[in-house]
């Protein structure tokens, strides 16, 4: 007998990749238990499937930066922080955090297939005793038009939001005149993929090549360093809210035109903001 929920939960997460660098993602779970009835015919009670499997996710590898220590040019080592991963290829990175913030994974390359692989054996250990294995399948969300990954840290969440390097991969609707702009939205899109999204008061070095951001937040103290080009500097914290803002007066002070922003964080939930350019008249 087999039980099956469909979007059980999400996982938002960065990885490293020796061709693509810092990747933010986004991935959909669904899961499939196989196992026995019990006396009271279930498999297991659907109210507590959820709770089960999303507390190992949050617990564990959700909110992270996914590190394939076989991959070329990383090098792992522990630090005053908790770990410093350090990188050299597709470009010079480092981070340090915290070793909670890090999962560090025996692979060359980080999967979809086998990350929700390496989860299922986790919580098939974690099995309740009617139940023979779990089996998680991870994937992206389903798209049409323009999306983005990035990658951020929040100081001042007290959850793992505060985990210097992780991401989101997210749609981005704009509206100009109350319609969308699919070309506006491509060319934003395009230009945010993959970049590192921080606050400018956290800025601690930089120079005409490399950018250093850093803070002490409530787990511990983080820092990281990558090329100031893969960078986007906010006036304030990298809120999807803030982004949302930051976005709509970038968007409508380039154009000219009144702008509203649909900014995504990762799956189905986000935030919108609205900038008019003075003497430009709103009709949003």
């Amino acid at each position: 007998m087999s039980l099956f929920v469909q979007q059980l939960t999400h996982i938002d997460v960065s990885l490293w990749c020796s061709q693509r660098g810092l990747v933010g993602c986004s991935w959909q779970v669904d899961a499939v238990l196989d196992g026995e009835l019990g006396e009271d015919g279930m498999l297991f009670d659907f109210g507590e499937v959820k709770p089960w499997i999303k507390r190992t996710l949050d617990g564990g590898l959700d909110h992270t930066l996914l590190v394939p220590t076989q991959a070329p040019g990383i090098t792992v080592t522990e630090c005053p922080e908790g770990l410093c991963v350090r990188t050299t290829t597709p470009y010079p990175m480092e981070v340090r955090g915290p070793k909670e913030a890090f999962s560090l994974l025996p692979w060359q390359a980080i999967e979809p297939d086998t990350v929700a692989e390496h989860l299922s054996q986790q919580l098939t250990e974690q099995r309740p005793k009617n139940v023979h294995q779990v089996t998680l399948t991870l994937s992206d969300e389903a798209i049409e038009g323009a999306a983005y990954g990035y990658t951020h840290g929040l100081k001042r969440h007290l959850g793992n939001c505060q985990r210097i390097a992780h991401g989101h991969r997210s749609r981005l609707h704009i509206f100009q005149q109350g319609v969308r702009q699919p070309k506006l939205e491509k060319q934003w899109a395009a230009w945010l993929d993959n970049r590192y999204l921080l606050e400018e008061a956290d800025i601690t070095s930089r120079d005409n090549d490399f950018l250093t951001c850093g803070y002490r937040a409530a787990q511990g103290d983080f820092s990281i360093t990558l090329p100031q080009s893969l960078c986007a500097v906010l006036p304030g914290p990298t809120t999807v809210e803030n982004i949302a803002a930051w976005l709509a007066k970038e968007v409508a002070t380039q154009s000219g035109v009144a702008t509203r922003i649909q900014a995504f964080e990762g799956i189905n939930k986000g935030a919108i903001a609205m900038f008019t350019p003075s003497a430009t008249p709103s009709r949003l």
